[in-house]
């Protein structure tokens, strides 16, 4: 039986979101909405997330400014959004005795290596019998192994850094050279740091990808919104990768023949995993999935939300996201399910000339104002001397709803195209397979 969501469930919460992007304004927009948010802060935020509460200049990975600001503005909740500061350790942190009262969302560190090193999480898979492509992983104490490996192995191949890498650190090698000379970059030339300590070598799988989402306390899960997000920075899923130029969701081949397998063999393994591991886990696993023959695989495991996938998710989240938040500390989650709209949503990034390499910063952006069932998030943005100013590669998401898919992506690109700054590019075939 559905608990109540009254106040007598839940008091009003002083809330902290740690974060700068599009991802986090969406949390802001979403959170702001709740009659539990008592005062939303966000740090550091960006000139969208201050619309929906206040920003405070302390960075996602300084612990010690953090504290003394939950301590002194009585922060009940702290929600973070990107992945650094959970690998780092910030759930282990806020657990010291004069933190223990905040409920943070988000992994331990022993649950964010799921993110945080490849290797982990594909020993884990196998371990849990969770289908996956087929792998092996060399440091350089056996470079040469790893050199022999690749020589007989079949063609293309997806070489990944170990560690966190900014979602840069994966190669798909169409020729032997192309994976030697990649492979001795990670290694050997420190391409990515100590990110590439350890390198990750499978197989590559042909499909089609979607990300799926569930929040967790350890014991029970509710599944969100899924999402297809296109990384390519060209029309056609052409050019170089980036962190993300738009999303769609309800994703069409996720059908509830396709999820109930995913539920099965994915969701409740990774769960049980967690469990016989003692690994504490109360927040987001995203699972970036192949469809393969109508089979999923994981190609990955993130843990916290995607961007930009958050961005068309939380719009069709219809309850309120706080009770769902606030029930994690007490694994009480199975008492509120989320409620998924029937609409769909596109969200299209508007990126900066040159991303995702070398690109400007501090270009104005006007016409902002967006039309028909529109959201507008902020990314890379800063308001200097009152003027809204691009600070980042990816500057804002359009978000967009729809009776169909058609509709939504049409309203999005018209939204994209009348906003106007110096270089503006953004990809008019997101959603292109489907439509």
């Amino acid at each position: 039986m559905q608990q109540s969501l009254s106040s007598h469930t839940f008091n009003t919460m002083n809330i902290l979101i740690l974060g700068s992007g599009g991802r986090e304004h969406a949390f802001a927009w979403k959170i702001a909405q709740s009659p539990f948010c008592k005062q939303l802060y966000i740090a550091p935020g960006n000139p969208g997330t201050a619309d929906c509460g206040i920003n405070v200049p302390i960075a996602v990975t300084q612990f010690e400014e953090l504290k003394a600001f939950c301590l002194q503005h009585s922060i009940d909740l702290v929600l973070v959004g990107p992945e650094d500061p959970l690998v780092l350790g910030i759930y282990d942190f806020f657990q010291q005795e004069a933190l223990q009262h905040i409920h943070l969302v988000g992994p331990s560190a022993a649950g964010a290596q799921l993110e945080g090193s490849k290797g982990f999480a594909k020993e884990f898979m196998q371990k849990m019998k969770i289908p996956t492509a087929a792998y092996r992983a060399f440091s350089s104490a056996d470079y040469e192994e790893g050199i022999a490996y690749l020589q007989q192995h079949a063609l293309p191949v997806v070489l990944k850094a170990d560690g966190l890498a900014a979602g840069k650190g994966v190669v798909i090698a169409a020729s032997r050279e192309d994976a030697l000379a990649a492979f001795k970059e990670m290694i050997l030339d420190r391409k990515f740091g100590n990110a590439g300590d350890k390198v990750v070598i499978e197989e590559f799988l042909t499909g089609i990808e979607c990300s799926v989402f569930i929040l967790t306390d350890g014991q029970n899960y509710q599944l969100l919104p899924s999402a297809k997000d296109y990384k390519r920075i060209g029309e056609g899923d052409t050019g170089l990768n980036t962190g993300g130029m738009g999303a769609i969701s309800p994703v069409p081949f996720a059908d509830p023949v396709f999820m109930q397998k995913v539920e099965e063999r994915i969701i409740k393994p990774t769960l049980l995993g967690l469990q016989q591991e003692k690994i504490i886990y109360k927040g987001f696993i995203f699972i970036g999935l192949i469809k393969v023959n109508n089979e999923p695989f994981v190609i990955e495991y993130n843990c916290r939300m995607g961007d930009p996938e958050t961005e068309v998710v939380m719009p069709r989240i219809e309850n309120d996201l706080l009770p769902l938040l606030a029930s994690l500390k007490m694994q009480t989650l199975h008492d509120h399910p989320c409620v998924q709209s029937t609409l769909h949503y596109a969200t299209v990034m508007l990126v900066s000339k040159g991303y995702p390499e070398a690109y400007e910063k501090g270009t104005q952006i006007t016409e902002t104002a967006v039309a028909g069932r529109s959201l507008l998030f902020h990314a890379g943005t800063v308001l200097h001397d009152g003027k809204l100013l691009t600070n980042g590669g990816r500057v804002m998401a359009i978000s967009s709803a729809g009776d169909s898919l058609a509709e939504a992506l049409t309203v999005a690109n018209q939204n994209a195209a009348t906003i106007q700054f110096e270089g503006k590019y953004f990809r008019k075939d997101i959603g292109w397979e489907f439509e």
